[in-house]
């Protein structure tokens, strides 16, 4: 039987950390996380908390009607709620994943639940000839590409620089940036003028991390990336722009972290808590759109629940 005055105590802390996190939205999010650590097969479905995706108070004003995304990992975490709100404003949706079948599903089931095109490409964005595939069946499949999402992402703490052998390093890279050149390449001979690509970057990216070496120098390059392309692409009227999320709620952590590192997940932040990927997506949509953003290019827009982010 479970001590009482241990079940008191807990909840109370667990009231005590939710009192202490800022909600600055239109609702309120979680602020403790729960003591879980995903296997290699799990993925969103299997989170305890599921992640915050839908928005409901965003309503969508046909910023993107007519026009086709291809978002890279897009079965889950800030990828499936970028799918949905797109969706919301008028997108089709190509959504490009690695392994996990039912969160990709999922994520296709709301997409079209907004009452847009969805196609699902399984792949690895390491893969050229795979990269080259997936915008050829988008362009094919849903009549052109005008936005692409780069968010695919590997992930994997470790102690030292020590730990890191070179086959960790080749993966890490190969995904992160070499994805984010690939898919790029393939897509650029069809964007046209006022098209939009979006790169997911991290704040790590911007301010280092001590135990995700490998993963923050991709991430900075990537920023870097971001900043380089959007020069080079300014005189054909293509923007590119990145995001540096903070910490959010996705089944990247949880798959990376123990159980006990978990619950802490976003507690260091200013504002006491992970965000939820819904409190990131608006952002995409932003960028996307030339109504909203025809005038912004090469800019990295850190959304990490912190002051000092840049």
């Amino acid at each position: 039987m479970p001590d009482t005055a241990q079940t008191a105590d807990a909840a109370q802390a667990k009231e005590e950390k939710n009192d202490e996190a800022v909600q600055a939205g239109p609702r309120n999010n979680p602020a403790e996380m729960p003591a879980q650590h995903l296997d290699e097969n799990e993925g969103e479905a299997d989170l305890e908390l599921r992640p915050r995706f839908m928005a409901p108070d965003y309503k969508g004003s046909q910023k993107l009607l007519g026009r086709v995304a291809l978002i890279t990992g897009g079965d889950s975490g800030i990828g499936r709620a970028v799918a949905v709100l797109f969706a919301r404003e008028g997108a089709d949706v190509a959504v490009a994943f690695h392994s996990s079948t039912e969160d990709a599903e999922e994520t296709r089931r709301h997409v079209e639940a907004e009452g847009q095109r969805c196609i699902l490409l399984q792949g690895d964005v390491r893969d050229p000839a795979w990269c080259e595939d997936a915008v050829a069946r988008t362009v094919q499949t849903l009549g052109g590409l005008d936005i692409l999402v780069n968010n695919a992402a590997f992930q994997k703490h470790a102690e030292s620089i020590e730990d890191i052998d070179d086959d960790r390093l080749r993966e890490t890279w190969d995904t992160n940036l070499g994805g984010y050149f690939r898919l790029t390449r393939a897509a650029l001979p069809h964007l046209k003028r006022g098209s939009s690509i979006i790169n997911t970057g991290s704040v790590v990216g911007l301010r280092g991390s001590a135990h995700l070496l490998d993963y923050a120098a991709t991430k900075g390059a990537i920023h870097a990336f971001t900043k380089s392309l959007a020069s080079n692409l300014i005189e054909r009227g293509i923007r590119v722009n990145a995001i540096a999320p903070g910490p959010v709620w996705t089944p990247l952590n949880p798959a990376d972290l123990s159980a006990d590192k978990v619950v802490e997940f976003g507690r260091n932040s200013d504002m006491k808590r992970a965000a939820q990927p819904e409190e990131l997506s608006p952002a995409y949509v932003f960028l996307a759109a030339p109504s909203c953003s025809g005038y912004i290019t090469g800019i990295v827009l850190p959304i990490t629940g912190s002051v000092d982010a840049i």
